[in-house]
């Protein structure tokens, strides 16, 4: 029996994983990554870099992806809880264009399986969220690309009004708020 539980969404190839938690009243242990369980279970890619970003309310981050050296990303969230998204621009999919979003919490320990060839973001939904993530390749900065995140074609749910959020409260980069639609992006390249 695996200690990861791989529960399969809507879109091909993005799974939620769920590992095997053991808790008492000292806390609790889990592991959140193990080559061979992962492989028993489907999951058999090279992880070679981790991030860690912390994030206030109502930050939203993405929706990014590169190019040339597509990551495939296992998140999860280690502080807080946050809405985390993949859309599929797998071009020859037949859920490209289409989104995925699962709440990501401290207290759920629930992980994200996000493969090449999707666009990838998060909104902070707690006053302090901290999300960590492995990749299956190095992050290459000349080879970003980016789907605005409120992009119509798209139509993200993010759940504002239930976090007591509004989109004029949402903080964004500069870079992020100027991202192109998926229309145009795939005009422009």
């Amino acid at each position: 029996m695996s200690k990861f539980k791989k529960i399969k969404t809507s879109i091909n190839d993005l799974y939620i994983i769920e590992p095997t938690v053991f808790e008492d009243d000292r806390g609790f242990f889990m592991e959140s990554h193990n080559q061979r369980e992962f492989a028993q279970i489907g999951m058999d890619m090279n992880f070679v870099q981790d991030n860690h970003s912390k994030s206030t309310k109502g930050t939203l981050r993405g929706l990014h992806f590169q190019v040339k050296h597509s990551q495939g990303k296992l998140v999860r969230v280690i502080k807080g809880q946050a809405y985390d998204v993949a859309v599929d621009l797998r071009e020859n999919s037949n859920t490209y264009g289409e989104y995925f979003g699962v709440l990501l919490s401290a207290e759920n320990k629930k992980m994200f399986y996000i493969p090449e060839g999707f666009a990838h973001g998060f909104l902070a939904l707690s006053e302090e969220m901290e999300f960590i993530y492995k990749t299956t390749d190095y992050y290459c900065p000349e080879c970003e690309g980016g789907i605005i995140w409120n992009d119509n074609d798209i139509n993200i749910d993010w759940p504002l009004e239930e976090y007591e959020l509004t989109k004029e409260q949402l903080l964004l980069s500069d870079k992020d708020r100027k991202l192109p639609t998926l229309k145009e992006f795939n005009r422009d390249n």
